[in-house]
């Protein structure tokens, strides 16, 4: 890591009042979770992603789509929150953090200690109904998948049921994306965060808050179609570099 580079990132850090950070699955890779897009490693690397993980595909064939979330529900449920995570959380701590606005459905980010998270994707706490549309809480409903590999069916409707995550061809969920909308037009600094800014409209935040006048930090392995507009670029593991800044933050003091 540069040192320079890790110090004006701080330095911003410390003149801003309200700051959102923008997590993608680059925050989460180092807990054990799988991104989407690596080579070889990806979630989509082996699957056609509009079969298993498309509202259309899920009705045709929930069998698939629950095959292909079994081992990353698995995985998840094991998942700790990392060096990243607990940086998060100290910065709200410090009152410097308005919210996080998340593309991830791990919910890492809430079970580390932040309060105020806006899941643009879905979660894996509730499950839901496809035919009657009632909720339950999904817990139990994935250790019995992750257990036996079935299809879960509602007890009210025997409707089968789906987790409260986001598939391709559904409308994120508006209120979150209005919140979300809403802190990138107030913030004064965005923290992107393991993002490859590449799904839209989630990625069209960070422009939001760079058009309000925010300073932008971007922390990626891999370049980002914003990566022109950054105040401080970091390409290294958010992991290690978050957790560096906040250090560089104490000594500051």
């Amino acid at each position: 890591m540069n040192d320079a580079t890790i110090h004006r990132a701080a330095e911003l850090v410390q003149k801003s009042n309200t700051i959102v950070a923008f997590t993608g699955a680059g925050i989460s890779t180092p807990s054990g979770i799988p991104d989407f897009r690596s080579e070889k490693s990806g979630l989509w690397d082996q699957v056609d992603a509009m079969e298993v993980a498309s509202i259309y595909g899920f009705r045709q064939n929930p069998q698939a789509f629950f095959d292909w979330v079994r081992p990353l529900a698995q995985t998840t449920l094991k998942a700790i929150p990392n060096p990243a995570h607990t940086a998060l959380v100290q910065l709200e701590k410090i009152s410097k953090l308005d919210c996080i606005i998340t593309q991830n459905i791990d919910m890492l980010h809430t079970r580390a200690g932040n309060t105020v998270v806006h899941e643009l994707h879905g979660h894996m706490r509730e499950a839901t109904c496809i035919h009657c549309f009632t909720k339950y809480d999904a817990s139990p409903i994935i250790e019995d998948v992750i257990a036996t590999g079935k299809v879960p069916h509602c007890p009210k409707c025997n409707g089968v049921l789906k987790p409260d995550v986001i598939l391709f061809g559904e409308q994120l969920p508006y209120k979150q994306v209005q919140y979300a909308r809403d802190a990138a037009r107030r913030c004064d600094l965005m923290l992107v965060l393991g993002s490859s800014l590449e799904v839209f409209p989630a990625s069209d935040l960070p422009v939001l808050a760079h058009r309000n006048n925010a300073k932008i930090i971007i922390i990626n392995l891999q370049p980002t179609p914003l990566d022109t507009v950054a105040d401080v670029l970091i390409h290294e593991d958010v992991a290690q570099v978050l957790p560096a800044i906040m250090t560089q933050l104490e000594i500051a003091k």
